[in-house]
Formats: structure tokens, C-alpha cells, sequence
């Protein structure tokens, strides 16, 4: 049978971080998970892949809890477990920005969905016919892989640069719709926020990410493969690992 992978994260403030992280290590010990569990007290950033019943009781679990009720959730297959180990860490952030004023768990910036992007993309503009810029929040390693044709890179080396490239390039960004996007949609979350808050007033995120846009609008306009954190490498728009060439 093959391995089923998830990816979610979810912003809400978390109280009792160290009881609450050996509740999801047991949780995932008793389903016989493997990958990474990031809590903070913005939320949690999840990857985890075993066979498809015990990511469905682990994620039936998470979400009993009232703050995870809404935890949205990213699937994919591989032959085998992508992870070595199981490794559950309590973060200052579940995606370091230090910017503390950026609070996503206290309200999301817009966000556009998978179906809504592919059209606008199509069109290389929004439904009210304004300039589409693709804005790609993730590091320069990553976009090698692969990326939305077209889209504006600014060769991050890791994302607490994306404010200061942010305002350097705030102008070319002005009168157009942005769609910010990452692999999962964590980082192109906070970089809308952030975007909004320096008065750039029509950003959306792309909802779930490139996984999430792969999963339910396929590869429309992307170039190449998406790399994940864990030994798949790259996933391709049908959600097949493809490996890296040495």
C-alpha cells in the first residue's frame, strides 16, 4: 500500500506548548508517524506521512481539539516514508519571519483559491482586469526546482529577508494584484500579511499553497516541480516525487 504525506499548518495561539507538544508526540507515536511537528505560540506546521488510517485517526485526533477544528490539510502518496524519524519542536515562530507584529493567528490576509489562481493566471489578470504579478515567497534553492512561469523571484536566501526585498520593490508592486505563494501556503500567508501592512492593498495569498494548487488546478502555468522537506525532493503537478538530478 503506498505511504500517505501531509502537509498542514494552522495560526492560532497556543497555550501549554510543552504539554501540548508530548500529547501530539504520543498521538503520532501511537499511529506509527513519521516527519516534523512545529508548535508555537502562533500555531502549528505539520509534515507526517504513514499509511492512509493512521493519518486519517491522527488528523481526526488534532482536529477534536477546538483550535485545530479548521486545520486544513494537503495529501500526497510515495512508496515509502519520505522520513527517518519522528521529531516534534516547540519554535519562536512555525515560520521564522522576526517580524513580531505579523500575527497571522489573528486574522488572515485575503486569499485566493487553487481554481480562482489558475483562471487569473490564464488571463494574466484579475477578475476586475488588473495586472497579475505571481510573487514567489520561497528560498532561491526551491525555485530552482520549479515555479509558476513568469513569477517574480527575489532570490531569498532564507525568509526573514523577504520584508526588507518587500519594500526595496514595493513600487513595481503598486496598481497590480498580487498573489503571494509558497509550497504550502505558511510563508505566502505572513508575506501577505506583511504586504498589506506597508499599504500594498491588493495581495492575496494563494490558499494552500503550490500543493494545494497542484492538488485541485494541476500544473496551469507552472514550470518544473515543487521541492518539499523530506527525501521525495520534488514533487511534480501530479504529486509524484521526482528526484533530484545528482
Amino acid at each position: 500500500m503506498p505511504i500517505t504525506n501531509i502537509a498542514a499548518y494552522h495560526f492560532v495561539n497556543l497555550h501549554q506548548l510543552e504539554s501540548f507538544k508530548q500529547a501530539v508526540r504520543q498521538a503520532c507515536e501511537d499511529h506509527d508517524l513519521k516527519g516534523t511537528v512545529l508548535l508555537s505560540a502562533e500555531g502549528i506546521n505539520l509534515f507526517l506521512a504513514g499509511d492512509r488510517t493512521a493519518i486519517d485517526g491522527f488528523v481526526s485526533w488534532l482536529r477534536a481539539h477546538a483550535e485545530f477544528a479548521a486545520l486544513q490539510v494537503k495529501y500526497s502518496e510515495s512508496q515509502a516514508v519520505p522520513f527517518k524519524r519522528l521529531k516534534v519542536k516547540i519554535k519562536n515562530e512555525i515560520i521564522r519571519m522576526n517580524h513580531p507584529t505579523i500575527q497571522p493567528q489573528d486574522g488572515r490576509a485575503p486569499a485566493v483559491d487553487a481554481l480562482t489562481a489558475k483562471r487569473w493566471i490564464e488571463r494574466g489578470q484579475d477578475d476586475r482586469g488588473r495586472p497579475l504579478v505571481l510573487l514567489d515567497t520561497r528560498n532561491d534553492f526551491e525555485v530552482q526546482a520549479g515555479t509558476f512561469k513568469g513569477a517574480v523571484s527575489w532570490q531569498l536566501s532564507r525568509f526573514t529577508e523577504f520584508p526588507e526585498a518587500v519594500r526595496a520593490h514595493a513600487d513595481d508592486l503598486q496598481e497590480k494584484t498580487v498573489i503571494s505563494f509558497c509550497t504550502g501556503g505558511i510563508r505566502c500567508e505572513k508575506a501577505a500579511i506583511y504586504m498589506r501592512s506597508i499599504g500594498l492593498d491588493n495581495v492575496y495569498q494563494l490558499d494552500g499553497g503550490i500543493l494545494k494548487y497542484f492538488e485541485q488546478a494541476g500544473g496551469t502555468g507552472y514550470e518544473g516541480t515543487c521541492f518539499v522537506f523530506d527525501e521525495r525532493e520534488t514533487l511534480d503537478p501530479a504529486l509524484r516525487p521526482v528526484p533530484l538530478m545528482p
